[in-house]
């Protein structure tokens, strides 16, 4: 009987969060090993990417590894770029496993009362749990932040991701996190879930990631035009001269996206 790897042992221990159909979501607490000397215990998240039985074995073995290896490729690539993301704390990609820092905070899709993950949509699960608390108990204001210095923030942080060449691929305000201003980090944008997330230095892609963003905000935030303008306006002063055919590329984008919506 083969070892069991420490990414393992450690997910059997874990508290599971949520699941979706990609994947299962835990909190872990991660021990400093021996080296480490006095080092506190570390709360991580866990992403595992569980096996599915509708897939051939050695399929889903290649594609679960392909899968988490790209998406620890993607943060890395974000991290060296100043791109605020969560840091990674463990990858087995043979196993489906990714540990990743736990970030205190709300998601962005919460503190805009679009209401708790799940609700209305049925999506993968987002690397943050979320907890059943009314919003009125846990504002923006308790963040220090107004709804217009929120925009701004997601534009530039969305923009330091997209100067990267890294596409985000499923850009919704649930995948968006705003670290509390209490933590050692202090207030931050965080961005989460790289799970279909890949690099590429097409201006086509770039638009399609805001395309997708504008459409998110439209379907669970109402009245979210100007909303969505803020963003628009922080991401255009941080891109500079490339935005310019950005730009265009998202008027196409939109045009095709309302013929779809016409022919159904």
């Amino acid at each position: 009987m083969a070892a069991q790897s420490p990414s393992t042992r450690l997910l059997e221990t874990a508290e599971k969060i949520s699941q979706g159909a990609e994947a299962k979501i835990y909190r872990a607490q991660l021990h400093p090993s021996s080296s480490h000397g006095d080092q506190a215990v570390e709360q991580i998240l866990l992403k595992y990417r569980f096996h599915k039985q509708y897939r051939h074995p050695s399929l889903d073995a290649s594609l679960t590894k392909s899968r988490v290896a790209g998406e620890a490729r993607a943060l890395i690539r974000c991290l060296r770029s100043g791109v605020n993301v969560p840091g990674i704390r463990m990858v087995d990609a043979a196993e489906g496993i990714l540990g990743i820092e736990w970030i205190d905070g709300k998601s962005v899709r919460f503190l805009l009362g679009g209401g708790a993950e799940g609700e209305e949509e049925i999506e993968e699960t987002t690397d943050e749990p979320q907890e059943d608390v009314p919003p009125e108990e846990d504002t923006l204001q308790e963040y220090g932040i107004s709804q217009d210095a929120l925009m701004g923030l997601i534009g530039t942080e969305i923009a330091k991701m997209h100067q990267a060449d890294i596409i985000h691929g499923d850009l919704t305000t649930s995948n968006m996190m705003l670290r509390h201003p209490s933590t050692r980090k202090g207030l931050q944008l965080v961005l989460i879930d790289f799970g279909l997330a890949y690099t590429s230095t097409l201006v086509e892609d770039k638009a399609v990631d805001l395309y997708v963003l504008e459409r998110a905000f439209s379907s669970t935030h109402p009245e979210s035009e100007p909303l969505f303008a803020g963003v628009m306006k922080a991401y255009e002063t941080k891109m500079g001269k490339d935005w310019a055919p950005i730009s265009r590329r998202l008027d196409d984008v939109r045009l095709r996206g309302r013929k779809r919506s016409m022919v159904g």
